[in-house]
């Protein structure tokens, strides 16, 4: 009995990894057993990254809030301390925002919990 290969799944299986190669360079765009490495490696980072830019933006968001604070003469623990203890319900997002586009609302805010 003859061996049996599935070559329209093999293609299929083939075909999903280089339509996902797209846009790479070289042989990393045609050439399967590149393409899967290359896949298979920014898979991988796309997966660790989604994590980290959550890290990132927090990062960010609080760099604001600190640049904010300071110019009324607090830190940023100072700032973010007050906030708590005057149950102001703002997500670091939102202060950041305030902070960097709105510096009245955010002058308001600090005037409230001096």
């Amino acid at each position: 009995m003859p061996r049996s290969v599935n070559s329209v799944a093999s293609r299929k299986r083939r075909k999903k990894i280089l339509k996902a190669a797209k846009g790479y360079f070289g042989r990393r765009k045609n050439v399967y057993t590149v393409a899967k490495n290359a896949v298979d490696k920014g898979m991988l980072y796309s997966y660790r990254d989604r994590k980290n830019k959550k890290r990132t933006f927090r990062a960010l968001w609080i760099l604001r809030i600190n640049a904010g604070a300071r110019q009324f003469g607090m830190s940023y623990s100072q700032f973010m301390g007050k906030i708590k203890a005057n149950n102001i319900e703002l997500n670091r997002k939102v202060l950041a925002d305030l902070a960097m586009n709105h510096p009245e609302a955010f002058k308001a805010i600090v005037d409230k919990i001096k």
